[in-house]
């Protein structure tokens, strides 16, 4: 409803984040995509840091929104070797997942948004999942030199229980600059929860570029930027 030009991607089956760069930037090629603002939320956000990083002598990525993420895949990397995933049964993959998604003893758009990641979840299939906790579990890290010179906005949850404050602190020492978006009540999927609010983030990180050529709205429907 307002003129934003959006295309949500639910990744293909990738077992490295280098490949799953290549298979989104094979996506914007087939539609002509050049230039990107990025929203990625839990392991969406570390791989369209990833994906910043990776294309940077070529830029594609004008700017980045960064949801409950992070910046470098330690914290998930410690006790399991990424190969035990190939051979886990999707019910143990899927426990693990679960388990990791709090139990929310309130009712509401945060209850409502936890039931249906859990029935998200339940629907993805073996691969998907193996491939997703194999890339998060290989150690990496974002070069965060390569991104400074983005507009960067974070949005975060104060009531997040997957995404530590060391985990927070490490991403804010990795982007300094960068506008912050705090919530006091959104849980692990503010996007969800917490909709209004996240999207009013999004409309101010995006108002720096109204009527420019950067600009993501539709020419009929682009705000006048006072």
């Amino acid at each position: 409803s307002k003129g934003i030009r959006v295309l949500a991607v639910e990744g293909p089956v990738c077992w490295s984040e280098g490949r799953w760069c290549t298979s989104f930037r094979n996506l914007l090629y087939h539609f002509n995509i050049d230039k990107v603002h990025l929203f990625g939320a839990g392991l969406g956000g570390y791989l369209a840091q990833k994906f910043s990083e990776i294309t940077f002598r070529n830029p594609m990525v004008i700017s980045l929104l960064l949801c409950n993420t992070f910046s470098d895949t330690t914290s998930y990397s410690k006790g399991r070797m990424p190969s035990v995933y190939y051979m886990m049964p999707s019910f143990a993959l899927r426990r693990q997942i679960l388990a990791e998604i709090p139990s929310v003893s309130t009712t509401g758009h945060m209850a409502d948004s936890v039931d249906f990641m859990v029935e998200q979840v339940e629907k993805i299939d073996r691969s998907t999942l193996a491939s997703r906790l194999v890339i998060r579990s290989t150690r990496s890290y974002i070069e965060p030199q390569r991104l400074r010179h983005q507009p960067i906005t974070i949005i975060e949850s104060f009531d997040d229980p997957g995404t530590t404050s060391t985990i927070q602190e490490d991403l804010h020492k990795c982007y300094p600059d960068a506008r912050k978006g705090q919530l006091k009540s959104g849980g692990p999927f503010p996007y969800l929860s917490a909709a209004h609010e996240v999207n009013l983030y999004i409309l101010i990180h995006l108002k720096s570029f109204v009527n420019t050529k950067l600009s993501p709205y539709e020419k009929s429907t682009e705000p006048v930027n006072e």
